[in-house]
């Protein structure tokens, strides 16, 4: 089949897209970092080819922490996608992001601290620019097909990762609230990092699923209630997904395509020979030695 250009990472209540994929095989992905998620559905969504990963595995069987994030990325990476939609459940930490809205953050603070963030090192050195960490293309996109859906959907804020697997506590809501975030998730980075240095463009499709527990007239954040939330989101989210891919390929004229343009700083001549074979797919336009 043709190259996905499209990929879709589904979390918590999206493990699949069951409307309008059609699907042409399922494939399992070897990568030098170890073993994605799980297998990549391929197939064709509004006629364009797609990747699909359920981020948790089928049956939602990893934590935030446990999932290798470098796998996931680097196989959507030799798969050939351009474009990737990120969908998570996140909790608002804002009084107008109500549970059942949808936002579209525009950056991320990354408070994990157990999560290789980068596929550099072992004798090669990039440093990309986060300044602006998802694609301003795709995200405008998701947006407005959120909207055309009927969605409410709040476009910008930022994003807070938090390292999980539990919820926060009340003093750490409140300081994360004072901080001025919208969401907070745990699973966004180091995805978007990672999609950054492999040169995808990445956008991220939160679904507000509580207030976590800093909201005084709400009850604190469950499992029950983050899923029972995203059960009635998740036809939204597919249909959303399903209006982005009808509207690719668009130029890609952002400056995801060029990330590692100058990010790259180690000396040609000094790279290990297995360090440059493991990133070939991610360096070697602009270092085409061997």
């Amino acid at each position: 089949m043709e190259k996905p250009i499209l990929g879709i990472i589904g979390g918590s209540g999206l493990y699949q897209m069951e409307e309008g994929l059609e699907i042409i095989e399922e494939v399992n992905i070897i990568t030098p970092f170890g073993p994605p998620s799980d297998s990549f559905i391929l197939g064709k969504l509004e006629g364009v080819p797609v990747a699909f990963l359920a981020r948790h595995g089928k049956g939602h069987r990893l934590m935030p922490s446990e999932i290798n994030y470098r796998a996931n990325i680097y196989a959507m990476k030799v798969l050939g996608v351009q474009w990737l939609l990120s969908i998570s459940a996140v909790g608002s930490m804002k009084d107008e992001i109500e549970p059942g809205h949808m936002v579209v953050p525009h950056q991320f603070i990354d408070w994990t601290r157990k999560r290789v963030s980068t596929f550099f090192g072992e004798g090669l050195v990039a440093h990309v620019s986060m300044a602006d960490p998802v694609c301003p293309a795709l995200s405008k996109i998701l947006a407005e097909e959120a909207r055309k859906v009927g969605a409410t959907v709040h476009e910008g804020g930022t994003y807070l990762c938090m390292e999980g697997p539990q919820f926060s506590s009340r003093a750490e809501s409140f300081l994360y609230k004072s901080w001025g975030v919208s969401v907070i998730g745990m699973t966004n980075m180091p995805e978007a990092k990672l999609a950054r240095e492999a040169e995808i463009c990445y956008a991220t499709l939160a679904m507000s699923t509580d207030y976590d527990c800093w909201h005084q007239t709400e009850e604190d954040v469950t499992v029950e209630m983050v899923i029972q939330t995203l059960m009635k989101n998740v036809k939204t989210a597919q249909a959303v997904v399903r209006r982005v891919a009808a509207r690719l390929p668009v130029e890609r004229s952002c400056p995801c395509p060029t990330a590692l343009e100058y990010a790259l700083i180690t000396q040609e001549e000094a790279i290990p020979d297995g360090t440059y074979e493991r990133l070939k797919p991610l360096v070697g336009k602009y270092i085409p030695r061997r």
